[in-house]
């Protein structure tokens, strides 16, 4: 059982007997990045500001969430497009999203991005570089300020200005092993080629004394920079605002004091929901599915028998990303959907450094932007001999300031 005292590391499970197909695996991935470092395989450089946020994992840490944080932190200030892979969508190519874009023709994360700002561009492009061509070339969008990149880390034919790369706190990269043994997709010594790494999922309460210990744990080197995330709860709200019973205007504790929750979850790491959902509620039923599940007949008939089998009071919660695939199946009884709620989540910077790491994103769009409002500002935060005469547009990296 899940407890509130949950340190990190603690959900990281290896498989001993397959370490050996590990080692392969690895081979055959330190050959490719070998490759890129050799320039044997190209790496290419954007004039337009590019922040890629991405992982080494398999599995959920958060790559969603902290993409829209960077889009609230940019949006008033400057042209954010946001391009993604569009995983599971039932198109092909580069797709830009216009107000009939759905789940199946951008991809469930680039559609929650797109009904959450809808005054941003929205792209999906399984290859980043033709995706990037195309929303620079001014044929589709134009004067675009910056690209955020969705799980982009492993795309490295793409070299972003800022490479973000997360780390979930409850399956930290350095203990963890790579595929099939453990989780991750590249060596742990890939975390070298971020300029920002986010140990995500984070205790609220994280102690200064965790703090130092995963720091050290994590060896990164000076031109790296280190924070921490957590995710901050918003006011639960309908899946289906029409039916009877489905409002709750209440604080997230006055919401599922009492209650007895059906935590209903497509995502690849739920378990730190889970944990913070049980410090709210009577008790939380975890009904898990994989990460972009596609509802079918079968799933929805269990959702209607695990929500039947609870005791009253009762209501589920899913997430953002599982709302855009819900609202479209078919078969969810009347009671379900008048006690199905979305749960928002934003991402909070733990720790006060939120200013740090804002300014960090906000001065490199600044030096690298032409159009936005921030390049037009002036810089508090910059030595006096930056932004000489004569300098244009360019795609930096913290290793180069």
């Amino acid at each position: 059982m899940l407890g509130k005292d949950r340190i990190e590391g603690d959900l990281i499970s290896i498989n001993k007997k397959l370490l050996p197909l590990s080692w392969l695996y690895g081979w055959g991935v330190g050959f490719r990045n070998l490759l890129f470092e050799m320039g044997i395989l190209k790496s290419r450089p954007y004039s337009t500001p590019v922040i890629s946020v991405g992982n080494i994992t398999v599995g959920g840490t958060g790559k969603t969430p902290h993409v829209e944080y960077l889009v609230r932190l940019l949006k008033d200030h400057a042209k954010v497009a946001v391009l993604s892979r569009g995983y599971k969508r039932k198109t092909s190519g580069f797709v830009l999203a216009g107000d009939d874009a759905t789940v199946r023709t951008i991809g469930d994360e680039p559609y929650q991005m797109k009904t959450k700002f809808p005054d941003i561009t929205v792209a999906v492009d399984k290859k980043r570089t033709r995706g990037i061509e195309k929303l620079t070339s001014g044929d589709y969008v134009k004067d675009i300020d910056v690209i955020l990149l969705d799980d982009a880390f492993q795309h490295r034919y793409v070299k972003p200005g800022i490479n973000i790369l997360l780390v979930d706190y409850h399956r930290l990269i350095i203990y963890d092993k790579l595929l099939p043994a453990g989780r991750l997709r590249e060596p742990v010594v890939s975390k070298n080629r971020a300029d920002i790494v986010i140990v995500t999922k984070c205790p609220k309460d994280l102690k200064p004394m965790e703090f130092r210990v995963i720091t050290k744990a994590m060896g990164l080197y000076p031109y790296q920079q280190l924070f921490f995330s957590t995710h901050e709860f918003g006011t639960l709200r309908p899946v289906f605002p029409t039916a009877p019973n489905a409002e709750i205007s209440q604080t997230l504790s006055e919401s599922l004091a009492d209650k007895n929750v059906l935590l209903l979850t497509g995502i690849a790491s739920p378990e730190q929901m889970l944990i913070d959902l049980k410090t709210y509620a009577k008790e939380v039923t975890p009904l898990a599915f994989s990460d972009h599940h596609d509802f079918k007949k079968k799933d929805v008939d269990r959702i209607n028998e695990a929500f039947n089998a609870l005791p009253s009071p009762k209501l589920i919660v899913t997430t953002e990303k599982d709302e855009t695939r819900l609202k479209q199946v078919d078969g969810l009884s009347d009671e379900v959907k008048s006690r199905l709620y979305v749960l928002p989540i934003k991402i909070q910077i733990l720790l006060e450094q939120e200013n740090t790491f804002n300014q960090s994103i906000i001065n490199y769009v600044r030096k690298n932007s032409r159009n936005s409002i921030l390049a037009k500002k002036p810089d508090d935060h910059k030595p006096k001999d930056c932004d000489r005469p004569g300098d244009r547009p360019r795609t930096i990296s913290f290793r180069n300031n």
